[in-house]
């Protein structure tokens, strides 16, 4: 009787072990936005240990595609398994990880003229309302970015734009803005918004990331970490190419892959635990 009670307790310490070593997400989150004026959602995982330490974490700021919403990377990217198995593994430390929502009323990360200012409620409300809401160090070298595809390109574009902000980018599968103006002038004649040469020559520097390379100083695009990854039959492959290329000719550090696949949710969830090993480096002064 003492063994078959032995062996109960010893099986129940084990599921609360378990249980204990899980983070948690939370994927139906909001606050208000005065820019947008309007409510905006997002999703956060919290570390396993989060809720029995009092210590404060890094966090990634990770950014999903066109089409999805901020419950992207927990429906279809399996955040909370990946991530807690990458920290249950030693290859990633226990980390904040915020998911905004960049669909809902107009759908991007940057702003679209006067009265959408997606970029400016980024790092003006977001950024500010969840590294106080939560135990978040909110330094350059605790900070990161990482997305896919539109969320890719808004990887680039907010670690360019803001240097200072963040200790590693991880792009994936990135849309990094059209080309060339042609191609971004086409793109704008399909919108019910009339713009101006001005608007469209001012827009195309300040939204392409290759553009955005010519400009910000070299040694700032150099204190961030950078790691980019695109699948060998991506339709994006050659804007994520030319990026690889122009970095080294500016002999940018920055760790470059090129796997087998296309632009999928099987090859970003595969991206996902690089990319959180990667993003601990910096968190850990590699």
């Amino acid at each position: 009787m003492k063994k078959i009670v032995f062996v109960c307790i010893l099986g129940l310490a084990v599921m609360v072990s378990s249980f204990a070593q899980s983070g948690k997400v939370h994927d139906n989150l909001a606050m208000t936005s005065k820019i947008l004026k309007m409510e905006r959602k997002y999703a956060i995982y919290l570390p396993p240990d989060y809720e029995t330490s009092a210590r404060s974490y890094p966090v990634l700021y990770l950014l999903h595609g066109a089409t999805d919403d901020h419950t992207g990377w927990v429906q279809f990217g399996e955040v909370l398994r990946i991530t807690d198995n990458a920290i249950k593994d030693g290859t990633a430390t226990p980390m904040i990880i915020v998911m905004p929502d960049a669909d809902t009323g107009k759908m991007g990360y940057f702003n679209q003229g006067k009265d959408w200012r997606y970029e400016d409620f980024f790092f003006e409300e977001l950024m500010p309302y969840v590294e106080q809401k939560y135990r978040i160090k909110g330094e350059k070298r605790y900070r990161a970015v990482a997305g896919l595809s539109m969320g890719g390109g808004g990887s680039f574009m907010y670690a360019l734009h803001h240097p200072e902000l963040f200790s590693s980018a991880c792009p994936l599968s990135a849309y990094v803005g059209p080309l060339t103006v042609e191609d971004l002038k086409k793109r704008m004649q399909r919108s019910d918004v009339k713009y101006s040469e001005s608007d469209i020559q001012a827009y195309f520097k300040q939204h392409n990331a290759l553009e955005l390379l010519k400009t910000v100083p070299v040694a700032d695009v150099k204190s961030v970490r950078w790691y980019i990854d695109c699948g060998d039959d991506d339709f994006l492959f050659e804007g994520n190419s030319l990026m690889h290329i122009a970095m080294k000719k500016k002999e940018i550090p920055h760790e470059y892959r090129v796997r087998d696949g296309g632009h999928s949710w099987t090859y970003w969830r595969e991206a996902l635990p690089t990319v959180l090993g990667f993003v601990s480096d910096a968190f850990h002064q590699y």
